[in-house]
């Protein structure tokens, strides 16, 4: 079983950076694919980013492309979401997950473990 805890999330001005970092306890986290979904109030959860268990291979949603990056550190067993260039529409509760097989997917239902989720709010 994986332990997920988001942090670094805050409230910004558009234009601004953050990084978030999701440290995840269990022994398996260096064979698991890793991703980022967020939720804005009244909309349903939305693929952000994945990576796959060495970091060699990242997915990004078409909206976020070019401005976020996610990466991870698998002897401090965390994972990373570089935002940049932050709008408005960015604006949500970011949440991390474990999928529990090597590769990432897009889809919220094919992961397993789940964060609390860390706010994110930028302003125009």
């Amino acid at each position: 079983q994986a332990q997920l805890v988001e942090s670094g999330g805050g409230l910004v001005q558009a234009g601004d950076s953050l990084r978030l970092s999701c440290p995840a306890s269990g022994r398996l986290f260096r064979t698991n694919a890793m991703g980022w979904f967020r939720q804005a109030p009244g909309m349903e959860r939305e693929f952000v980013a994945a990576i796959n268990w060495s970091g060699a291979i990242t997915y990004y949603a078409d909206s976020v492309k070019g401005r976020f990056t996610i990466s991870r550190d698998n002897a401090k067993n965390t994972v990373y979401l570089q935002m940049n260039s932050l709008k408005p529409e960015d604006t949500a509760a970011y949440y991390c997950a474990d999928r529990s097989v090597e590769y990432g997917s897009l889809q919220s239902s094919e992961y397993t473990y789940w964060g609390q989720g860390t706010q994110v709010t930028v302003s125009s």
